[in-house]
Formats: C-alpha cells, sequence, structure tokens
C-alpha cells in the first residue's frame, strides 16, 4: 500500500473513530501513523515516560516508557500555571472579577504602592506586572504572604518575568473573593469544584507550600490521561463532557492573547507567536521560532523537563507528553540538557500525521 492509500485509510479510520465518540481506536489502528511512531522515538530518547494523543477525543497514539504507565502519574511542574488562567474565566463567569480590574481592589495592601496599586489580574496573570519573581529556596513556590510582599521591578506592562509569585497572589486574591462571597475555601478547592469534577479530572497528589497554602505555580501530580481532560476541555472551548459551558466565553477567549510585553505569553498559557523576549520556560521552547509553520490557534502548557501539553482546536489534537525530571540533577546538568529538546520537532511529526 502506498504512503498516500495509507494516510487515506488512516483518515478514515479516525472519522469512524471520532463518529463514535471518545474512544481508543483498535490495537492495530492505534499508533500506526508514521508519525506517531516519529514522536514515540523522539520523546523516548530525551527521557520521556508518557505520550498520549487525542484527536477529536479519541486516542490516536499512546505510550508508556520506562517509568511510565497509563497509571502512573508524574508532577507537570509549571504546566500547573495553565490552570489559575481558566480559574480566572472561571471565576468571571460567577460574576466575582474581570480580567481588567485591579488586583489591589482585593489585594489591598498593594494600594499604597505606585507601581502595585496599578496592576490588573491580566498582568498579573501574564506575567507582565512587574512583580520581581525572585527565586525562593530550593526552588520552592513562596506563601501567598510572602508573594504578596514582593518587591516590583518594572512598571507595569513593560516587562515579561517568569516566576511563581504571580500566580501564589492570585491564589490569595481568590480566596478573599470567595470569603468576600460568604463562601470561603482554597483556591485548589474551587479549581477542583468549578472544573476538575466536571471533567471527571483527578489529581493524583498537590503540594501545598510549608504554611498551608496550595502552590498554582507547580506541584499538580496527574497521569497523561488525567492531564489531557484539561487540555480537551480547553480545546472545546471551556465546554465540560456533558456540554455545560463552565468559564466566561469573552473571559476565556482573551486567555489566548499575547501581552505587549510577550506576544508568545497568554493569560497562562504559551502561545506559538513571535517575540524578543528569551525563551524562559525550560530555555527549550522553539514554537515561537517556527511560529509561521504551525497552527495559529495552538495553545501550549508546559513545566520544567519538557513536561507538555499542546491543544490545537483548529484539528481537533490534544497532545500530551511526559518525562521523568529530577530538579536536582537538572540544575547540575545545567541550560544543555534542556536546550537538547525541541518542541517543533516533537509536535510537527504530530500536526503531519494529524493534522495534515
Amino acid at each position: 500500500m502506498s504512503r498516500s492509500i495509507a494516510s487515506v485509510a488512516l483518515f478514515l479510520q479516525l472519522l469512524s473513530a471520532c463518529a463514535a465518540g471518545p474512544a481508543s481506536l483498535s490495537a492495530v489502528e492505534l499508533n500506526a501513523a508514521e508519525g506517531c511512531q516519529t514522536a514515540i522515538r523522539y520523546s523516548t530518547s530525551k527521557n520521556g515516560v508518557s505520550v498520549y494523543v487525542l484527536k477529536h477525543g479519541a486516542v490516536v497514539c499512546e505510550s508508556n516508557a520506562a517509568e511510565g504507565g497509563p497509571d502512573k502519574a508524574h508532577e507537570i511542574w509549571s504546566g500547573t500555571k495553565s490552570f489559575t488562567g481558566i480559574m480566572a474565566a472561571a471565576v468571571a463567569k460567577d460574576g466575582m472579577l474581570t480580567l481588567d480590574e485591579k488586583v489591589s481592589d482585593t489585594i489591598t495592601e498593594w494600594k499604597s504602592d505606585p507601581l502595585k496599586s496599578l496592576v490588573t489580574i491580566r498582568q498579573l496573570l501574564s506575567l507582565s506586572s512587574g512583580i520581581g519573581n525572585l527565586g525562593q529556596p530550593g526552588g520552592r513556590a513562596p506563601s501567598y504572604a510572602d508573594a504578596i510582599k514582593t518587591a516590583f521591578t518594572a512598571a507595569p506592562g513593560e516587562k515579561f518575568q517568569y516566576g511563581p509569585q504571580s500566580f501564589q497572589v492570585f491564589g490569595e486574591l481568590l480566596q478573599r473573593k470567595l470569603k468576600a462571597r460568604g463562601t470561603p475555601m482554597s483556591s485548589r478547592d474551587y479549581l477542583k469544584m468549578r472544573i476538575l469534577n466536571p471533567l471527571g479530572m483527578v489529581w493524583a497528589d498537590w503540594r501545598s507550600t510549608p504554611e498551608g497554602d496550595p502552590i498554582l505555580s507547580q506541584a499538580s501530580i496527574f497521569t497523561a490521561r488525567e492531564w489531557s481532560k484539561f487540555g480537551e476541555f480547553v480545546r472545546k472551548g471551556g465546554v465540560s463532557p456533558s456540554g455545560e459551558k463552565l468559564v466566561d466565553p469573552v473571559t476565556f477567549e482573551q486567555l489566548f492573547n499575547g501581552s505587549k510585553a510577550n506576544p508568545a505569553y497568554g493569560v497562562s498559557f504559551w502561545l506559538p507567536r513571535p517575540t524578543t523576549e528569551p525563551d524562559v520556560l525550560t530555555a527549550s521552547i522553539d514554537l515561537t521560532r517556527h511560529s509561521h509553520e504551525l497552527p495559529a490557534d495552538m495553545v501550549v502548557a508546559g513545566g520544567a523537563g519538557n513536561q507538555r501539553m499542546h491543544i490545537v482546536p483548529s484539528c481537533g489534537l490534544t497532545a500530551v507528553r511526559q518525562a521523568a525530571f529530577d530538579p536536582v540533577a537538572a540544575l547540575a546538568a545545567g541550560a544543555n540538557r534542556a536546550r537538547s529538546w525541541s518542541d517543533f520537532t516533537f509536535i510537527k511529526s504530530l500536526l503531519d500525521a494529524y493534522c495534515s
């Protein structure tokens, strides 16, 4: 069978699988695409443990190696940050915020500061607020109280600064809004109630700071299959499997607009857009350099160790990739280890297989 005929056959199989609803292909059809095999080989060669790809909800490519397995959960590290944008869209639907309201309306300690008093929630979660994002001992996230006290190193909107502080500030902001409404709960419990439970999505663990604050900048642990449920939710425009719109639609769409400070970062999501900003996630995201070769609507959640979820609504694709990651060993190895990974190499093979 020629490659073109084989491609048509696989496409027809995918259509049939998608028509039947979210389900896996047969054992023969699963992983049949050459691009799937290429992505798996590449991921495995770079410490990958899981690849899990869905096309319109049907599993088309799946592999587990080394420390991986269908039920083996891994920390997604800064992939956790992307939950905050969706949380903001859910809070907006609940009538408690807009992206352009001042953070200081809720975090009143900021009102007396000439810079902090000007920051909007949009700037906070697009990492352009001006907050210093200083490192913490051992790489740990700060408590909510310590994050609020962080000094600013730039005026709001002027500079993209990657780090955990902004997301920890948002955690406190959300908890204060919930308390003021008479429904006190933690930021993590709100996410679970409003988003994860309706998606049937369960974490294996989600760490807190020593002070007891849920960490929103990292620290969530999911299997690839569970994390993909969040990707599918984003791909479908914020709609649950039951068809319910869980977020404010206008706010949701704004999550995927880059900022002036960094066009390649929206409200907690990475975007394949040209940018003059240095590559700060893990010194490895090369999608911005190949933006002209990628779908314009692609969005990415990513974390240390090259944990990735690529979402492409226009072709119905959600692709999760998890890897073994030891932060202590990575620090000792330096930046070269991170630069050996290429997002473009990984996702391009899947796009060629399932989106051409």
